[in-house]
């Protein structure tokens, strides 16, 4: 943990120092490639030790796929190999150190690059292997339609920026980065003369990093006070479950919860950041004419903390993951997109139990509260006072439903995880199954989905 900060506080420092002294107009786009994989590759053994060459391994290998294997077929490979190595890694966690948590943790950037790899590999794939009639809107803006060189490819998968704890972003974006267009590009989408202005804006992304940088702060103090004194195993301790009444062991669920989640908030906010201060990051300006540095922000705290329904919760933690597994995941799926979603993120996150138990309790709660939604939601509607009562009551089973989701993700191993289920008399499986037998179920659009372009010609033939 120690390692991890360290890297992260000096990766702050050398991002500053990237963006000022290797910007765009200082140093050409080799120069930036080779300085972000050089000090990657650094940062990585430092914090990792020997087991960072598992990284390197996994990184050369689908080098040579991406540039041996059909096009028709380098996603597949791609996802293959990587999610199979990445797999064989959590296997020996597990089984090497007993649902140890290792003191170099070296599967945090595993997961990551192979995040970086099958995005890559899927866009690829689209830019050379398809027709842009096939793909959707997002696809197109995505493609990749050139393999990338191998100076490209290590600067993408091993950048110091995003070498220890993420976020994975498109090829596309990188790139552009990496040559200057990014901000360039974003700004084009507004008109400035309209705003007064002669020439394009020069947004700096300092006043994010320092908000950003504060986050971090009050996170890392929550964490040393909170998380440590409100421990997850105490909710299934002997004597906590003899004395404490059912809806009081709920509130000290999600209090629990609540203390569990500081660390998340400061690794991935540090780690935004990290991306913002060498320049990345920048998505474009809002409503109000602010410049936004979020394109890579891994969580909104505000929507988490206030979404009122399972899919608002998902969509707002862990966002990066959140568009991999659509891009990877659900956008390609022939069938069951939201069931394969869940069970790819399962196996993302590790092979231990308590990952599966969440997110197969995940899928079970997805499709009821989308149930509930598509068949009551509308009635609450007609007045402000309904709306606002509809609103607290799905905030509260929201929370809770999530508080009851994720324990077995942070218990981990099968029998604290039945323990737990059975103090809590399976409440929130129940309901949803009662709900999923009682409630009429709307078929997804997805299962008829067609590729927006393809959709918008077959509009136009039939007018």
């Amino acid at each position: 943990q120690i390692n991890f900060v360290a890297c992260q506080l000096f990766a702050l420092l050398a991002a500053f120092w990237f963006r000022i002294y290797l910007g765009p107009s200082h140093a050409s786009s080799a120069v930036r490639h080779a300085f972000a994989t050089l000090f990657g590759i650094y940062f990585a053994v430092f914090c990792f030790g020997w087991y960072s060459i598992h990284l390197f391994v996994l990184v050369m290998m689908n080098y040579g796929i991406m540039n041996m294997a059909s096009i028709p077929n380098i996603h597949r490979y791609s996802f293959v190999v990587a999610m199979g190595y990445l797999t064989l890694c959590h296997i020996s966690r597990i089984y090497i150190f007993h649902y140890g948590i290792l003191t170099t943790d070296f599967s945090g950037p595993l997961m990551i690059i192979t995040q970086k790899i099958t995005t890559l590999a899927c866009q690829l794939h689209d830019g050379i292997g398809r027709q842009a009639e096939e793909l959707t809107a997002e696809q197109n803006r995505l493609a990749v339609k050139t393999r990338p060189s191998l100076l490209e490819y290590l600067s993408y998968l091993l950048n110091f920026m995003s070498i220890i704890a993420g976020p994975c972003s498109n090829y596309k974006d990188y790139i552009a980065f990496i040559e200057g267009r990014h901000v360039h590009m974003k700004l084009l989408e507004v008109n400035w003369k309209q705003k007064g202005y002669d020439r394009l804006p020069d947004p700096s992304p300092t006043g994010a990093v320092m908000y950003k940088l504060c986050i971090t702060l009050v996170s890392l103090i929550l964490f040393l006070t909170l998380t440590k004194n409100f421990p997850m195993a105490y909710i299934i301790d002997n004597e906590f479950l003899d004395k404490t009444p059912f809806l009081s062991r709920l509130g000290y669920l999600y209090v629990v919860t609540q203390a569990a989640k500081p660390k998340y908030y400061f690794a991935w906010t540090l780690a935004d950041a990290v991306n913002n201060a060498a320049g990345y990051g920048f998505s474009g300006v809002d409503e109000r004419g602010t410049f936004r540095w979020d394109l890579l922000s891994n969580l909104n705290i505000w929507n988490i903390e206030t979404a009122t329904s399972f899919k608002m919760y998902i969509e707002n933690w862990n966002i990066q993951t959140a568009a991999w597994l659509k891009r990877v995941c659900y956008d390609r799926a022939p069938w069951y997109p939201t069931a394969l979603t869940f069970i790819l993120s399962a196996l993302w996150h590790g092979i231990y139990p308590g990952y599966y138990f969440t997110f197969l309790t995940g899928i079970l709660i997805t499709l009821a509260a989308r149930a509930i939604r598509n068949n009551c939601r509308h009635y609450f509607l007609s007045s402000v006072p309904l709306k606002i009562a509809y609103d607290i009551i799905t905030w509260v089973v929201t929370q809770l439903a999530v508080c009851y989701t994720v324990a077995p993700f942070v218990m981990l191993a099968v029998e604290p995880t039945i323990k737990f289920y059975k103090s809590m008399y399976f409440h929130v499986h129940i309901l949803s199954i009662l709900v999923l037998l009682v409630l009429p179920i709307r078929p997804q659009a997805h299962s008829i989905r067609k590729p927006q372009n393809q959709a918008m010609l077959n509009s136009i033939k039939s007018k």
